[in-house]
């Protein structure tokens, strides 16, 4: 009866150095796991550098074959040590695990594929899980929950600029023409669009006196265009915030509202909000 206690127990204590990390030694596994992935995607990074691969491709290969033999050891444990494997194998990080661990081995059927181990990269989403990041997670819903909200007016400012685009396009193929690079209306919107996002390219610009001064106006007009999104989104998160901080509650001195939650007395007059 000892031994199955025995093995238990050193299956418990693998349990919560692997999946847990609130005790000291679950802690240290992801902070070495996290330096084994940022070790491997920089190794790839190498890799892909012509001069220092033709130097170092041996040694490149053995690290990273080292880290792919610790990496499948890791993927193997959790499955053991966890009561229900299949709930580990199907999971999120349990998916991206077997991804970033699998395309050292395709390489060696399918050439050329081992560039693939920069998948890797995902396993550094359990730094949420070793810095206690999900005390934000409250943050991040507000925000999708803001984006939610202001989505219809997102969509109606982004069918207007479609709008926009679609006759500055036009007016530009017009004034310019095919001589000076505006070959077409969807081209021309191209342009458009690139000037309007204040990107720039350069690859196409207008020539006449005219169609440069158009292309002022659009830039200047970009600028607006830019703040529009932030504006709605921003007013979304504010009214987001005001919905999960404040109660529906009026002062029966000066009928202000918007109070906090917990308020005893009004954020206006100081007069004492009733309890009921």
């Amino acid at each position: 009866m000892k031994e199955p206690k025995r093995h238990t127990n050193w299956k418990i204590k693998l349990y919560q150095i692997i999946y847990e990390a609130d005790t000291p030694a679950g802690k240290w596994f992801d902070i070495v796991l996290i330096i084994a992935i940022l070790s491997s995607i920089l190794l790839v990074m190498l890799e892909s550098v012509e001069s220092f691969n033709a130097r170092y491709h041996n040694f490149l290969n053995i690290l990273e074959w080292g880290i792919t033999i610790l990496f499948t050891l890791e993927y193997f444990t959790r499955i053991i040590v966890i009561k229900k494997p299949s709930k580990y194998i199907f999971s999120f990080y349990g998916i991206i695990d077997f991804l970033a661990t699998i395309p050292k081995y395709v390489s060696l059927i399918f050439f050329g594929t081992h560039f693939l181990v920069a998948l890797r990269a995902l396993r550094l989403l359990r730094v949420f899980r070793i810095l206690k990041l999900t005390r934000y997670l409250g943050a991040s819903f507000n925000l999708i929950a803001a984006l939610k909200a202001s989505r219809i007016k997102i969509a109606v400012f982004l069918f207007s600029i479609f709008i926009i685009t679609i006759i500055l396009g036009t007016i530009m193929y017009l004034v310019e023409g095919p001589k000076n690079g505006f070959t077409s209306i969807p081209h021309s919107m191209y342009w458009a669009i690139v000037t309007l996002t204040t990107v720039g390219y350069g690859d196409l610009a207008p020539h006449t006196p005219f169609g440069q001064f158009i292309a002022s106006i659009v830039m200047i007009l970009g600028y607006g265009i830019i703040a529009v999104p932030t504006g709605i989104v921003t007013s979304a998160i504010t009214a987001q915030d005001l919905k999960t901080q404040t109660h529906t509650q009026t002062c029966p001195n000066c009928l202000a509202d918007n109070h906090i939650s917990d308020a005893e007395f009004c954020h206006q007059c100081g007069q004492k909000l009733d309890d009921e």
